[in-house]
């Protein structure tokens, strides 16, 4: 018997994503809804409580109107927007998190799928600060270099348009503020209590991100051996994470990292590239797999009992 999904903004990037995963796998039928009934509540309300899962691909209110509609118990949300990242009740949707997660996201009928950059901000944060070696308290720098897909339709767009914008032809950092949408999850589950000083890049390739974080690795104690070691400890029986050798020799002969290496795959790849007492902390992964809709998809598989790999 197969399970029901329905995609609710199926037409947006991640959306489409998901849908074109799924449409392949017998195991799933597609619950869809007519093009102009996109904005209807009672024919979405319709479809979210028919679902065994539904995927919230919309922006932040819209995700909560939708949650509103559901009356199933039986439904699963999987939200890919912001909204519920941080709020209690729902389980964060990143399986290797820590121990337990996956019982977790087994019963959970809530899940907030985890952010591009705060996946690899985590994934590389939370082994280190739960085995000791880099303290709560610490203050840390992150940058993120990322294709513009993650900016969504408008940013494709612009980006895709000819003759391309100068200004467009370089990379663009933003969220100056430092008020950027994904640190409030890239604190919460890290354990970190200081907000890491965060600069994403936007760049002129679809898609593809590596986040980078700057240890000195010395005055908090500990060495890149240690770093490196309980990564390698925590991930080692993760078949989606990669810890990549200490200095990875082969990055290093070519002299730079291909920040799209991991595109086209659910695969996160972790470095640490250090001198005697500095370190780089590298996570690598597909902004729009492993950091939205394959991401999506491995919650949903977890959730379902199924093998978590089905359709990745």
């Amino acid at each position: 018997m197969a399970f029901t999904v329905f995609v609710d903004g199926q037409e947006g990037t991640t959306g489409l994503r998901i849908h074109e995963v799924l449409a392949g796998r017998r195991d799933v039928e597609l619950l869809k809804i007519d093009a102009d009934k996109r904005k209807d509540a009672a024919e979405r309300a319709r479809l979210l409580n028919a679902a065994d899962v539904a995927f919230l691909c919309l922006p932040d209110a819209a995700a909560r109107e939708a949650v509103a509609l559901v009356t199933n118990p039986r439904t699963c949300l999987i939200d890919a927007s912001t909204a519920h990242r941080t709020v209690p009740g729902w389980v964060f949707g990143m399986p290797e998190l820590c121990a337990g997660q996956r019982e977790a996201l087994r019963a959970a009928k809530r899940i907030a799928n985890p952010g591009c950059h705060a996946s690899a901000f985590i994934l590389l944060l939370r082994p280190l600060v739960d085995a000791g070696l880099v303290p709560v308290a610490t203050a840390l720098s992150a940058t993120s270099i990322t294709g513009y897909s993650g900016g969504g339709k408008k940013m494709i767009e612009q980006y895709q348009a000819q003759p391309l914008e100068p200004a467009l032809t370089s990379p663009r950092p933003y969220a100056l503020s430092l008020q950027h949408k994904h640190l409030p999850e890239m604190l919460a589950h890290t354990g970190l209590t200081a907000a890491p000083v965060f600069m994403p890049v936007v760049a002129n390739f679809y898609k593809g991100l590596a986040v980078t974080v700057p240890v000195h690795a010395a005055a908090l104690g500990t060495s890149p051996e240690a770093l490196h070691a309980a990564l390698a400890a925590r991930y080692a029986d993760e078949r989606f994470v990669r810890v990549m050798p200490l200095r990875d020799a082969a990055t290093l002969e070519g002299g730079f990292l291909d920040v799209q290496a991991c595109n086209d795959t659910n695969r996160v790849d972790l470095f640490v590239f250090a001198n005697a007492t500095q370190a780089l902390l590298v996570a690598r992964l597909d902004n729009l797999g492993k950091g939205a809709s394959g991401a999506a998809v491995q919650a949903m598989n977890v959730h379902l009992g199924l093998d978590e790999g089905l359709g990745l």
